[in-house]
């Protein structure tokens, strides 16, 4: 697979050409000064880079994160605003 490189102000006279692409299966790079700016990609290569999060996941992630007493802290944060 050849990744197309092209220059942001290129890309958006080019953008119905760089879609066409994408769709076919090639991503395109845009640049911005010769640096990496944004990727026009697949959706399907899009989906692959970015695998979906589960809920979870991310159980136990915040433990501690409140003290040895979450009701407490809680009760102290709402004490704040009274």
């Amino acid at each position: 697979m050849t990744l197309h490189t092209v220059g942001l102000e290129q890309g958006r006279s080019t953008l119905p050409d760089l879609a066409s692409r994408a769709h076919a299966g090639e991503p395109s790079l845009l640049t911005r000064h010769g640096k990496p700016y944004a990727a026009i990609v697949p959706p399907g290569m899009l989906a692959q880079a970015r695998p979906r999060a589960r809920f979870l996941a991310l159980r136990g992630t915040g433990r501690g994160l409140w003290g040895a007493s979450p009701a407490e802290a809680v009760a102290k944060l709402r004490d704040e605003w009274v």
